[in-house]
C-alpha cells in the first residue's frame, strides 16, 4: 500500500508550441470561420486524436436518418456471425422505402443484409439484422443506445435500428453530430471489427440471393463520395423529412484520418449540399491542421522511507508514458507534474505515484500517470546484515 504526502507545490516544465514540436503551423488563429456550411449541425475530428477542429453546433440533438446505421453495422459484427441464416419477419417486410423488399419468412445471410443496409441504405434489412442480433427491434434498440454510451455519447437517443423518424415516451430518434462522429471514430478505428466494417462500407457493388436461389438482388453503394476524392475512406448518407440531408464521412490525408458529420444539411433539392461541405471540410483539415508531439520531460524522483529506524530516507526514481500527438492552434504547452513528495516503503514497481497533467495555454488537453520505475521493500540490505550478524552473537 503506497501511503503519500501530496506536496502543494507542481513542478512545471513549459514548452513553447513552435519550438521543435511543431509538425505544421495555422496561418491565422481561428480559420474557423473561413468554412461555410449548409449544414445546421457540423463537426470535424481528427480520428487519432479525438480533437475537435470544427465545430457548428455540434452537441444538438437531432434527428439523423440513415447515419444511425453505422451503429446498426458495427453492433452486428460484433454480436453476430456474417454465416448466420436471418428470417426476415412480416414486419421488416413492412418497412417503408427505401426498402430491398424482402418477404416474411424468407431467408438470407446476415453478411448480405449488412451489405444491403450499408451499401443501398435499405430499411427493412436493418430490421432484420435488429431482429436477428437482439430479437426484437426494441431490445436491439437498448443494445444500440447501450453501446453509444460505451462509445461515450452523451446526446444519443436511438428507437430504430435504420433511423427513420420516430418518437417514444422517452425521446425522439436521433444523436448530435459530435456523438455521430464518436460512433464513427469507432466504428473505422477502434472497434476490433474495424476491418470488416471498413470492408462492407468501401465494397462499391455486391450481389447476393435468398437461401433458395430463387431470388437475386444487386446493391450498389451510394456513397457517392466515395469517388468523389481519392482519400475518401468510408462513409454513410441518410435522409428523412424530420432530419434533411445528413452524411457522416471520413477520409485518410497524408497519413490521418479525419471524420466528419454533417446533419440537417439541406432538404429536397439540395441533395449535393452535403458533398460540397463535405469537400470544405477535407480541405480545411488539410490546409489548417496542425500536430504537435507530447513528449513528457524527464520526471521527478520520489522520496522513500522505511520502518527500519536503521534505514536511512532514500529515493526512487519514476516514469510517465506520454508519446502521442495532439492537434492544436498555436500556443504554449506546460507539462505539470503532480506527484508525491514521499513514497512509505515497501514500494511495487509500477505503482501510480502521481500524474502529468499536459495544458494547451489554460486548456487541459491530458493526464498521465506516473509511476514508480522499481521495486522496493521495507526491508533494505542494512537490515539483512545486521539480523545475520544478530543471529551469529546468539
Amino acid at each position: 500500500m503506497l501511503v503519500a504526502a501530496w506536496t502543494a507545490a507542481s513542478l512545471v516544465i513549459q514548452f513553447l508550441v513552435g519550438n521543435n514540436i511543431f509538425i505544421k503551423a495555422y496561418a491565422e488563429e481561428d480559420n474557423t470561420a473561413d468554412v461555410q456550411l449548409f449544414a445546421r449541425n457540423a463537426i470535424l475530428l481528427d480520428g487519432e486524436t479525438g480533437d475537435i477542429l470544427y465545430d457548428k453546433c455540434s452537441d444538438e440533438h437531432r434527428p439523423n436518418a440513415s447515419t444511425t446505421k453505422i451503429l446498426t453495422c458495427i453492433l452486428a459484427i460484433e454480436c453476430g456471425n456474417l454465416a448466420d441464416d436471418v428470417t426476415a419477419s412480416s414486419y421488416a417486410s413492412k418497412m417503408p422505402e427505401v426498402r430491398l423488399g424482402v418477404r416474411d419468412g424468407e431467408k438470407y445471410t446476415l453478411e448480405d443484409m449488412l451489405y444491403a443496409m450499408m451499401l443501398e441504405s435499405y430499411n427493412d434489412a436493418a430490421v432484420v439484422i435488429a431482429e436477428h442480433i437482439g430479437g426484437s427491434v426494441q431490445h436491439f434498440a437498448e443494445m444500440m443506445n447501450a453501446k453509444a454510451e460505451e462509445i461515450g455519447c452523451h446526446s444519443t437517443y436511438f428507437i430504430t435500428p435504420n433511423g427513420l423518424d420516430a418518437q417514444d415516451e422517452n425521446g425522439v430518434h436521433g444523436t448530435s453530430a459530435e456523438d455521430l462522429v464518436r460512433i464513427m471514430r469507432y466504428c473505422i478505428l477502434i472497434s476490433p471489427q474495424k476491418d470488416e466494417f471498413l470492408k462492407i462500407t468501401r465494397t462499391k457493388s455486391y450481389t447476393f440471393t435468398d437461401n433458395t436461389g430463387n431470388r437475386t438482388f444487386a446493391c450498389i453503394n451510394h456513397n457517392a463520395f466515395l469517388d468523389m476524392m481519392p482519400c475518401a475512406l468510408s462513409g454513410k448518407t441518410g435522409f428523412t423529412c424530420d432530419a434533411g440531408y445528413c452524411y457522416i464521412g471520413a477520409a485518410e490525408v497524408e497519413g490521418h484520418t479525419y471524420i466528419w458529420a454533417l446533419l440537417g444539411c439541406g432538404w429536397p433539392n439540395n441533395k449535393t449540399y452535403k458533398w460540397k461541405d463535405s469537400r470544405a471540410l477535407v480541405a480545411f483539415a488539410q490546409e489548417h491542421t496542425i500536430y504537435t508531439e507530447l513528449k513528457a520531460p524527464a520526471s521527478p524522483d520520489i522520496r522513500i522511507t522505511y520502518s527500519s529506524g536503521s534505514s536511512a530516507d532514500g529515493s526512487t526514481a519514476t516514469k510517465c508514458r506520454l508519446n502521442r500527438t495532439v492537434t492544436a492552434s498555436e500556443g504554449s504547452i506546460q507539462y505539470v507534474y503532480k506527484v508525491a513528495d514521499t513514497l512509505k516503503a515497501p514500494v511495487h514497481k509500477g505503482a501510480v505515484a502521481g500524474s502529468l497533467e499536459v495544458y494547451l495555454d489554460d486548456e487541459l488537453i491530458d493526464v498521465e500517470n506516473v509511476i514508480v520505475s522499481e521495486e522496493i521493500a521495507d526491508v533494505t540490505f542494512k537490515d539483512e546484515i545486521i539480523k545475520v550478524l544478530y543471529r551469529a552473537a546468539m
